[in-house]
């Protein structure tokens, strides 16, 4: 069964959180209020759902602008993903290089090569540009 879009609803939607560029702290605050409520509705319905999308877009490009988060480098993702996953630095001798290459690489002494980044992401399952400047 799909459920379909309801113009008037959603109109209805819209003017009771009459969504709109996030410019001050207490703005923001108050969207993301919505947007959370929106978030854990498992019953969302397609209005709720757009409206969600909408406000969604707002939260993050004032987040971005006045919360912007630094970019990590290779070896500060790679030393997260194996602290996630529970790996040792020495699990990936013999996978990327010998053990002297390897505390190398996770120590940032040595940059990730092309080949050592599709190697780590087939391992872990992720981009191998999240392993490349």
């Amino acid at each position: 069964m799909t459920l379909t879009f309801d113009r008037s609803v959603y109109t209805d939607l819209l003017s009771q959180v009459t969504p709109k560029v996030i410019e001050t702290e207490a703005e923001y605050e108050q969207t993301l209020a919505i947007v959370e409520s929106l978030a854990f509705n498992q019953n969302r319905t397609p209005e709720q759902t757009a409206l969600y999308k909408l406000l969604v877009l707002l939260v993050e490009a004032y987040e971005a602008e006045y919360y912007p988060m630094p970019e990590a480098s290779p070896v500060e993702v790679l030393n997260h993903i194996l602290e996630a996953s529970d790996t040792k630095p020495l699990d990936l001798v013999g996978l990327i290089g010998s053990s002297t290459v390897v505390s190398e690489i996770v120590n940032g002494k040595r940059s990730i090569n092309e080949a050592e980044a599709k190697i780590l992401s087939d391992r872990f399952k992720v981009s191998p540009s999240l392993f490349m400047q």
